[in-house]
């Protein structure tokens, strides 16, 4: 490939020099200056980069990345068969097993090295569990426990949690998916109960055995404690799970010494499998397991695949593995949407015929097992989709327009917004940027005014805990993080507007009442990327300012700011900094122009962070391309699952 090809493609921001630079190194391995190559790595560097797993040469064939310009021709992809014979004559590209630089499949799709091992081991772990059932339970005790901790409800109807508690019991790994409000941390909490009865010495319960005979009817499965962790991927959705547990064992029908063996505290994956500052890798491995029975993982979706293959290396092969998210919300920042394939998303799929029967045994439900194809025990007996939302009514304009946006109704949409009947769910129309300040003001006075008119000289830990709970109750989430309508600038304006109405002092970084977000974790201060604090003055400091983050369990911890790792302001927040995070009422600002990071995930992600109320402003034309564009990344994990 021609330098001036190279510098084109860099101008028009088709590649980094990054991308450039692997791809001169791929090259110099390879002793080749070979243009498919130069054009395969580079392409792939900024696939990665972008989300993806892989490269599928067979999406890009042919496309032409440039047109022809001042006398240069054009810059296309080669044709596949070409460019599959050229990559695989290339010694720094390998077929799947080998230990090469770059890896291609039998089905087209380039990988660098790590990334197809990251998914290789993580399919591989995934399906062991998927292909053997746990034979050691008390199935009659299972039978006796679902009905004691999910009674209620309509005898016809099915309760999707007890499905889910079911099949956490009887399989090594199970996924929880469903919508906000719809009860997953509600069942993990009954599903831990359930396990540790079973770990347990119970009362023989033989008599009541419905009899499936490949599992143990006549004792409790283990004895002795359970081992449980519960873990999310930032320290806010860790704290989130932590108060859901506790507040969900204290309900639960069960005895006394089951509800204290339920674990109170939860970490970040991170500190679970033991970061080592400087390094990729972590104490638990391969190599060194982690000393678990049962990991509970929440908001899986966050997760992105080297973090979730690192977690399911260092698992011991009799550990269940429960992951809870929404399969439907914005994958993870990182290269990978994890928990989407895993779920096969997009796809409708039924049980199998034994699990149909062996869950009929137990609930006395009916479900309609697979119409067709294999009706072989799969992953599709290991995900159970949560679709009932104890959070929103039927009258609920949340529920309505997030379940027509994640169907990509756009009309549909548009309809619910623009009619005006929605309650709790509002559309404006954009204003103008120059405009933008002037409409804006009210809303950003009403909404942070209510915790900024707490904030005073002397405070005491429950002040500061209203505090924190007056400030969550509203928050603006931007789809962008720069641009006119981005997080930079609509902080900036949230804090000019405070400033002039005295809310906040003015010409100064550290003030009173600034919330900050933690944009890196620091393992030694034990703050992670996604936590939330607030500038307070501190009373055991003789008032001076400091930065408190709530504990779940204990007072608030404090830090002088200028120890605080990468932060920045937080008024408002790109919707995927908000995954994990709930708040009464938000204002959805989009932007005024299209952009590729503009989904119906998005879109989805944003509304449903609302307990209470949305108000969304945006274009008509602007949403409906984000309605109708779904977040599409290259892997091979899905076909890995589901397709083999």
């Amino acid at each position: 490939m021609k330098k001036e090809d190279i510098d084109r493609l860099y101008s028009s921001g088709n590649l980094s020099q990054l991308d450039i630079h692997f791809a001169s190194f791929i090259g110099r391995l390879a002793g080749t200056s070979l243009p498919e190559l130069f054009l395969a790595a580079a392409m792939v560097s900024s696939y990665t980069r972008q989300g993806h797993i892989c490269l599928d040469l067979s999406t890009v064939e042919g496309r032409q990345l440039l047109e022809q310009h001042n006398g240069e021709g054009p810059v296309v992809c080669p044709e596949l068969s070409d460019w599959r014979k050229k990559l695989r004559q290339c010694s720094a590209v390998g077929k799947p097993g080998d230990y090469s630089p770059l890896i291609l499949d039998d089905r087209s799709r380039l990988y660098l090295y790590r990334y197809w091992d990251y998914q290789e081991k993580l399919a591989d772990l995934i399906r062991r569990r998927v292909c053997e059932d746990e034979k050691n339970i008390d199935i009659a005790l299972v039978k006796e426990g679902l009905g004691r901790l999910f009674s209620g409800g309509q005898a016809e109807d099915v309760d999707w949690q007890k499905v889910a508690a079911f099949t956490s019991l009887i399989k090594k790994f199970c996924v929880v998916s469903g919508g906000p409000g719809t009860g997953k941390t509600t069942t993990v909490a009954k599903i831990l109960a359930l396990l540790l009865e079973q770990a347990c010495p119970a009362k023989t319960m033989a008599d009541n055995c419905t009899g499936i005979s490949r599992f143990k009817a006549s004792k409790g499965a283990r004895s002795g404690k359970l081992r449980i962790a519960l873990a999310a991927p930032t320290g806010k959705a860790a704290a989130r799970l932590q108060e859901a547990i506790k507040r969900g064992k204290e309900n639960l029908d069960c005895p006394a010494k089951i509800k204290e063996a339920i674990p109170d505290e939860a970490s970040t994956i991170h500190r679970l499998l033991g970061s080592i500052p400087g390094s990729p890798y972590f104490r638990h491995n391969a190599q060194n397991l982690l000393p678990v029975d049962v990991v509970v993982v929440d908001e899986a979706s966050m997760v992105d695949l080297a973090l979730m293959s690192k977690l399911v290396q260092a698992l011991p092969p009799q550990a269940r593995l429960i992951l809870l998210g929404d399969k439907d919300q914005l994958a993870s920042v990182e290269a990978g949407a994890v928990l989407g394939d895993i779920c096969d998303t997009g796809h409708v799929h039924r049980f199998s015929r034994r699990f149909c029967s062996d869950l009929k045994k137990v609930t006395g439900y009916n479900i309609p097992r697979k119409p067709n194809g294999k009706d072989e025990p799969g992953i599709g007996d290991c995900v159970v989709q949560l679709d009932k939302s104890f959070r929103f009514g039927t009258d609920s304009g949340i529920n309505a327009v997030s379940r027509a946006v994640n169907a990509g109704d756009a009309d549909l949409v548009v309809t619910l917004l623009m009619d005006g009947k929605c309650g709790d769910i509002k559309w404006t129309n954009l204003p103008r940027i120059n405009a933008l300040p002037r409409a804006i003001k009210h809303t950003i006075i009403k909404s942070f005014g209510d915790y900024l008119h707490e904030v005073n000289p002397v405070l005491k830990d429950r002040d500061i805990g209203e505090i924190f709970q007056r400030f969550d109750r509203f928050r603006i989430l931007c789809a962008l993080r720069k641009g006119p309508y981005g997080v930079i600038a609509l902080n900036a304006l949230v804090e000019q507007a405070l400033k002039e109405e005295r809310l906040i002092q003015p010409d100064t970084r550290w003030y009173r009442g600034r919330p900050v977000l933690i944009t890196r974790n620091d393992y030694d201060l034990r703050l992670f990327n996604g936590d939330v604090g607030i500038i307070l003055p501190d009373p055991a400091a003789n008032n001076e300012l400091r930065c408190f983050f709530p504990a779940a369990d204990s007072a608030p911890r404090k830090f002088h700011p200028l120890r605080l790792p990468e932060h920045e302001t937080v008024y408002a927040m790109t919707v995927h900094k908000s995954q994990g995070s709930e708040f009464d009422r938000l204002l959805l600002l989009l932007p005024d122009r299209d952009s590729p990071i503009l989904t119906r995930e998005l879109l989805y992600t944003g509304i449903t962070r609302a307990k209470e109320s949305v108000e969304i402003w945006g274009t008509e034309d602007v949403f409906r391309i984000a309605v109708s564009r779904r977040i599409e990344r290259m892997s091979g994990l899905r076909d890995a699952l589901w397709r083999t």
